[in-house]
């Protein structure tokens, strides 16, 4: 990927992170209303990068959600209360002497068990580690684009089963066991997270029509029409392919950052590495 800066009219600059995907986009002040162009010529951004860093930002929960409904409405947000007095921000929020496992450490795309996935999300740097937390993109385009001929043939056509029982059914991962442990988020585990829903395994993006991968095994629970094992098999055969080091951009956080995904072309997942530091930051998702 091309990493030189972009000046962008007068208004700022894009700078790619020479790495799988992502760029650092200088010059604007979020905490302000941006001009229809502004945003047109950031969608554009957006679409080419898929993730988008503004760092050095001051912004409100307001500006949090103005900045969101830019690129469309609101997503709705499944199994994690909002903060206080909103209905769409949630706190990724840990403590520093929070025992509990990290959050989201497992690759995967935003509630991709939906009907409809939200397309983006937006994630505001509060409370930023000195060291370690930082976020990791798999780019899926690059992913298929690069997939040998064989295991493509074996994927084309076929449709993924999703769904979030393995991570908020009463006895998943963030289920009743970990609603009683010390976490600080709040996670509000439900039968509905049983419920299951199509997507195909390659899809094109809703705004590009380009093909990707979309989705991995996690939320992922089998193929439609294929027996259980034999899918699980796949599944972890393509995860492996999907997650290479080839395709990963690797985020590093800044305090006052706020960053934007998309989630139609992207794997994304938590890190740790920052014991004994508090982290907090607000999400929106775009729908």
């Amino acid at each position: 990927m091309n990493d030189s800066a972009v000046q962008i009219g007068q208004e700022f600059t894009v700078q790619p992170s020479g790495q799988a995907c992502g760029a650092r986009i200088e010059g604007l002040d979020l905490s302000q209303p941006l001009a229809t162009q502004t945003v047109e010529a950031l969608r554009a951004a957006w679409l080419e990068h898929h993730v988008l860093a503004f760092p050095d930002q001051q912004m409100s929960d307001d500006d949090l959600e103005r900045f969101t409904q830019y690129f469309g409405p609101f997503g709705n947000d499944p199994f994690i209360a909002p903060i206080p007095g909103r209905e769409h921000i949630i706190a990724v929020e840990r403590r520093a002497d929070e025992q509990a496992p990290i959050f989201a450490e497992a690759w995967h795309t935003d509630w991709s068990f939906q009907v409809s996935p939200p397309k983006g999300t937006c994630l505001l740097g509060i409370t930023i580690p000195s060291q370690g937390g930082d976020t990791l993109f798999a780019n899926q385009h690059a992913a298929l684009d690069a997939m040998p001929a064989s295991l493509r043939q074996r994927i084309e056509g076929l449709t993924a089963v999703h769904s979030a029982s393995l991570a908020y059914a009463p006895d998943g991962l963030y289920g009743q066991t970990d609603v009683d442990s010390d976490r600080s988020m709040t996670i509000t585990p439900s039968e509905e997270a049983l419920a299951t829903q199509d997507h195909p395994l390659i899809r094109r993006h809703s705004e590009t029509g380009r093909a990707s991968l979309y989705g991995c095994v996690g939320y992922i629970m089998g193929i439609k029409g294929m027996d259980h094992q034999a899918a699980l098999d796949l599944l972890m055969e393509l995860h492996a392919w999907q997650t290479q080091d080839a395709f990963v951009y690797t985020h590093k956080w800044e305090p006052g950052m706020l960053l934007m995904w998309d989630n139609r072309c992207l794997l994304h997942r938590a890190t740790g590495g920052y014991e004994g530091q508090d982290r907090l930051l607000h999400r929106t998702t775009i729908g």
